[in-house]
């Protein structure tokens, strides 16, 4: 009898860990300092440059990286639909140029016409604002929001969606947070699974791939 006491007792005590470490670790906010950053049309981007901006759709990308090709199309949609509602999309090219030639300007330039970025298409030449956000591989999204104190914390972390070859059937987690956000609800999936290549900072060796 005693034995049939104790394991679902453990079982709870267990159960009210987890959910409570759980909830640590998705609700902490982090905050993201203003940043200025080279866009392919040879001007200065920063968000405090953005006056009357709500949040920001924050998008680690690059010119080569087979998972971050198919998404172009659906960034130039995101823009479209939430620039005009105070969300801006900042996509962001953090890869090492030193180790990855075509990770180059000159080639964030010409990605930026041949997929007719409708967006801002930042150089992080010296990796400076992807260990801000703590970028890990391209593409992965991010939304900040602006707080009551003017400040910016991390809402949303991971996946543009679930469905890189199938648009129709995608879950559009990035826009299903910024919809919450615009709502003033909280964002309930706020930190999703993504895949792509992997970001190595400067001094690492390994393959891009």
């Amino acid at each position: 009898m005693k034995k049939t006491v104790y394991i679902p007792i453990l079982f709870l005590f267990l159960t009210i860990t987890l959910l409570s470490f759980t909830s640590i670790t998705f609700t902490s906010e982090t905050s993201i300092k203003n940043f200025s950053l080279k866009n392919v049309n040879n001007k200065t981007v920063s968000l405090s440059g953005f006056k009357n901006a709500k949040g920001f759709m924050i998008v680690f990308t690059c010119n080569k990286c087979p998972m971050a090709k198919f998404y172009s199309e659906r960034l130039n949609k995101l823009n479209y639909t939430y620039k005009s509602k105070g969300v801006y999309l900042l996509a962001i090219n953090s890869m090492d140029t030193l180790a990855y030639a075509e990770e180059s300007f000159k080639l964030m330039k010409k990605k930026a016409t041949k997929d007719k970025l409708t967006f801002p298409y930042l150089q992080d030449k010296l990796q400076v604002v992807a260990k801000q956000f703590k970028a890990t591989h391209t593409p992965q999204a991010f939304v900040i929001w602006k707080n009551n104190k003017g400040q910016f914390t991390i809402k949303y972390k991971g996946a543009i969606d679930d469905n890189a070859g199938d648009t129709t059937n995608a879950k559009p987690f990035l826009a299903n947070a910024v919809e919450e956000l615009l709502n003033n609800k909280p964002v309930s999936e706020n930190n999703t699974e993504s895949f792509g290549c992997r970001i190595f900072y400067r001094g690492e060796k390994q393959s891009m791939y």
